[in-house]
């Protein structure tokens, strides 16, 4: 793809909505023209509940990165998330009809795409389809394209939702205004905005700490191995502290934000903050080494959710390179140490402003706009790969084309008529085949019973 196309990306969380316009420059990093963002009232732990709001959200945060980037949008990627996402692996075989010409990479997508044909549990439908590892006649090859071979084999991470979420997040955008260029599952879209190559292949997990959900991806040999959605995010933290503290989900949020920590051990018992009562009522004085209680024990149980997950993908003793967190949930004080307590894994915090130019939109870096920024990255890369693909295609029917057509050798005319006079000279000199002639015999018989052969 030429550099330079304009690529939006449109992250539908829980907590809000974010809509990115960017493009890829000429140095292969992401100019970032604009964006816009809003509160999500309409989705509840990354599932639709409210197609009215969350239209009405869309548009409003279309608007914001259209007037700011100066460009009409009317195409999006968007991204999907929610406890219904899961994930199971599958191996596919292609026969080749003809071992003697190259593997191209049509073929790898013609076997790819027979993979969203399997058979699935009424109601649920297959979102993604990621090639992991590739054989020829048997052999693992890292890039099969160019190759001879009889039996192409691939194994594919395959990502099932429920048709009718993936359906719900359509409908919200058609009804906004949009057409949809592709459906991006979250964590591999955060994936790409703040993990490298190296990580990827030393083993890493992702996770992405939303507000409705926490999202897992885990990665191995620079392929992923496996994907996992958490129902709780941020949002159940602020839930926790509204009961434990018995104050507002306003305030609650602000006091997570602002004086939240991961870490009760961290903090003092004579610090506090003052919280203003409701209607007139007394304020309220909160503990900051209560607080922190109430989220650590929460993160607690993302964590360990987080290990049963890495338990499940049974790659827990290859992660060399760790834990990635990122989201919106990783800006809270102290994660990081909590979640390499729980884990026994290194941890850092992952920005996505490795991947982006140098932009006065500083706060574009944030971990909470890894996900929109990453579905920027993903549309891009597979843009690509559809014009390579389509190249491919093309490259195969010319080939295909110039085997099935058949070469008649042109004749000289002069050639042509001595080939005739030639024919016609060869016939006159063939003796012509003799019928059975009756008159001839008949005439032979009278001859020789004359009457001085009777004697």
């Amino acid at each position: 793809m030429s550099e330079g196309k304009i690529i939006v990306g449109l992250d539908i969380g829980t907590t809000k909505v974010a809509c990115i316009v960017g493009r890829k420059s000429d140095k292969g990093k992401i100019e970032i023209l604009g964006y816009g963002k809003t509160v999500s009232t309409g989705v509840r732990r990354g599932v639709v509940t409210n197609i009215f709001d969350t239209v009405e959200a869309i548009k409003t945060a279309v608007k914001q990165a259209s007037d700011q980037s100066g460009v009409e949008i009317n195409r999006v990627s968007v991204g999907i998330a929610g406890q219904h996402i899961k994930s199971l692996q599958h191996r596919g075989v292609l026969m080749r009809d003809n071992h003697e010409t190259e593997i191209s990479e049509a073929e790898l997508e013609r076997l790819r795409n027979d993979t969203f044909k399997i058979n699935m549990t009424p109601g649920e439908e297959i979102i993604d389809v990621i090639r992991q590892d590739t054989y020829v006649d048997g052999e693992l090859a890292t890039n099969p394209v160019g190759m001879l071979g009889n039996k192409i084999e691939a194994n594919f991470h395959v990502i099932i939702g429920q048709t009718s979420a993936a359906k719900n997040i359509i409908h919200c955008i058609q009804n906004a205004g949009l057409d949809m260029d592709y459906m991006i599952l979250e964590p591999i879209a955060s994936a790409q905005a703040v993990l490298d190559e190296e990580e990827k292949d030393a083993g890493v997990v992702l996770v992405d700490i939303g507000g409705g959900t926490t999202d897992i991806a885990i990665f191995k040999d620079k392929k992923i191995q496996h994907t996992a959605v958490i129902p709780f995010g941020g949002n159940i933290i602020t839930e926790d502290i509204c009961t434990g503290c018995s104050i507002i989900k306003h305030y609650a949020e602000e006091v997570k934000v602002k004086f939240g920590s991961a870490l009760a051990s961290e903090n003092r018992d004579d610090e506090v903050v003052s919280i203003p009562g409701i209607r007139g009522r007394e304020p309220k004085e909160i503990s900051f080494k209560n607080l922190a209680h109430i989220i650590q024990a929460r993160l607690e149980e993302i964590f360990e959710l987080v290990n049963y997950e890495i338990q499940k993908a049974k790659t827990d003793n290859q992660l060399i390179a760790g834990i990635v967190l990122t989201g919106g949930g990783a800006m809270m004080k102290h994660i990081q140490q909590l979640a390499e307590f729980k884990t026994g894994l290194e941890v850092r915090i992952g920005y996505p402003n490795e991947h982006l130019n140098q932009t006065e939109m500083k706060e574009m870096s944030s971990p909470m706009y890894s996900t929109g920024i990453g579905i920027v990255i993903e549309t891009i890369a597979r843009m690509e790969h559809d014009e390579y693909l389509k190249a491919s295609k093309a490259a195969e029917a010319s080939r295909l084309e110039a085997q099935q057509k058949v070469e008649i050798p042109a004749v000289n005319p002069e050639e042509e008529d001595a080939e005739d006079t030639k024919d016609e000279n060869d016939s006159k000199k063939k003796p012509k085949k003799k019928g059975f002639d009756v008159k001839g015999i008949i005439a032979s018989l009278t001859d020789f019973f004359t009457p001085d052969n009777i004697e």
